[in-house]
């Protein structure tokens, strides 16, 4: 471990080694020689002077990065893409004098960005299908658990445990969707030249339009994409990264309000986040059990969704046909925006699978609210009982008062029940009252929504990724 120069937690601390593979020199320069040999065969097939003996050459070292080589090179010409070409040119003597023919830098380098970000959000589609997967069996087990429903984090209508879920995995839902999308639309520069003309393509092959159009064809397709992007400058438009980050920090978004909700259950003592055996919540405090990966997650998906503006400053301003002001920014934003949304994913993961509900304190502090809730239906089976209706609802205001003063400023239990109960306006025994305070009568749909909701939308997409399913999370601290 280098304890003298700066190391990023990024890849210390919270992303997986999967995706800091993605986004290594070794898949870097690994993918620039697939592209070097993607682009000798489609000449090849296209009647250029390219030979298969010089493709079998370039394919048979192609995992053999010599770096030392390559370093030494780009002392010499200041330039990271024709160090390389030399580098490979000195493994491969046959093949030396066609690799990178007709090409430019942003050959290699754009077409293996986008490479590395359709592979990066492969990666990051399975877990967040995993993450809904665990999400959408906690809303099933507890779908019809009555909770206290919160609005401006005031006691509100009743929900249950699973339908608030629902709410976390809605979003989810949305974000695999955008995400879905951006992955099927990808598609590689190609072969454009240094202006984005084909010029050097065009003389290569003496000015034949339906070869140019068919080497970007050929290369596209031997990459594993269905196209090449319409039309470039010399590089493909940054307006890409800008979606691909979008969608990530919608991502971030999502997660950042399920860790929000989590640590104010939490706080509640309502639902925890997993605790280890011999976890530390506090040096100065040993009884505290803090909501240390949540806050984590919210730490984490705030540093992604201010990422986002990244790329679209740099794409807007871009100059005409490139300018080099977006390199050394997308070097540091697209990579980390995908190392900290793996490390989020994989502590949502761990999050939801080690959720602890502590449905004692979930009723107990409903029916502390309950009987506010329940005035509506008291008052109907007063009226019922034959009493007026805009009398009874002026009483009933004047007893919720008194009983929320006797809560908050005497701290006693809410006796509202008690009230009704001694007032002759109501003609109800506490018996009567007590029955109606029942937590599924005032729940709603919201057991049949969840069913619902996991049915309809959230299990076709399950389906759909099956072979994907089965994840676990493993947080490094």
């Amino acid at each position: 471990m280098d304890t003298d120069r700066y190391v990023s937690p990024l890849s210390e601390r919270y992303a997986s080694k999967e995706m800091q593979f993605i986004f290594s020199p070794d898949m870097k320069f690994r993918t620039w020689r697939r592209l070097w040999i993607a682009l000798a065969e489609a000449e090849n097939e296209l009647g250029l002077p390219v030979t298969q003996e010089q493709i079998d050459e370039l394919k048979a070292h192609k995992d053999e990065i010599n770096y030392d080589v390559a370093k030494a090179y780009e002392k010499q010409f200041r330039h990271d893409v024709m160090s390389h070409v030399h580098a490979y040119g000195e493994l491969c003597p046959n093949a030396k004098g066609i690799i990178h023919l007709g090409a430019t830098s942003c050959y290699v380098g754009d077409n293996t960005d986008i490479i590395v970000m359709t592979e990066a959000m492969k990666l990051v589609k399975k877990k967040l299908v995993n993450v809904m997967n665990e999400l959408s069996k906690f809303a099933d087990k507890y779908k019809a658990l009555p909770t206290l429903g919160f609005t401006h984090f005031q006691p509100a209508q009743p929900t249950t445990v699973g339908k608030r879920a629902c709410l976390w995995l809605q979003e989810l839902m949305f974000d695999y969707r955008d995400l879905c999308y951006v992955i099927d639309s990808m598609c590689l520069l190609g072969s454009k030249g240094t202006t984005g003309t084909q010029a050097s393509f065009l003389e290569l092959v003496n000015g034949d339009q339906e070869k140019v159009k068919e080497l970007d064809r050929k290369i596209a397709a031997k990459m594993g994409f269905a196209s090449c992007i319409p039309v470039s400058g010399q590089t493909y438009t940054r307006k890409l990264d800008t979606r691909v980050l979008n969608v990530l920090a919608g991502i971030a978004a999502s997660a950042h309000k399920f860790s929000n909700d989590i640590r104010l259950l939490q706080n509640l003592k309502e639902i925890e986040e997993p605790f280890e055996k011999n976890q530390i919540g506090s040096s100065a405090m040993a009884y505290k059990r803090n909501p240390m990966r949540s806050e984590r997650i919210a730490s984490l998906s705030r540093y992604v969704m201010v990422d986002a503006m990244n790329p679209a400053i740099t794409s807007a301003t871009q100059w005409f046909e490139r300018t080099l002001d977006d390199s050394a920014n997308k070097r540091l934003s697209v990579p980390e925006a995908f190392l900290a949304i793996d490390g989020i994913l994989d502590l949502y993961m761990n999050v939801v699978d080690g959720l602890v509900v502590y449905e004692k304190v979930i009723h107990k502090r409903l029916m502390s609210e309950l009987p506010f809730m329940a005035t509506e239906n008291i008052m109907m089976d007063a009226v019922k009982a034959g009493g007026d209706r805009q009398e009874l609802h002026e009483r009933i205001r004047q007893l919720s008062m008194e009983a929320g003063r006797n809560v908050k400023e005497l701290g006693l239990d809410n006796n509202l029940l008690e009230l009704i109960a001694a007032d002759d306006m109501f003609h109800l025994s506490l018996e009567d009252l007590k029955a109606t305070l029942d937590p599924t009568k005032y729940v709603g749909r919201a057991k049949e929504q969840t069913e619902e909701f996991l049915a309809e939308q959230i299990k076709p997409i399950l389906e759909e990724n099956a072979d994907t399913l089965g994840m676990t999370a493993e947080i490094n601290v």
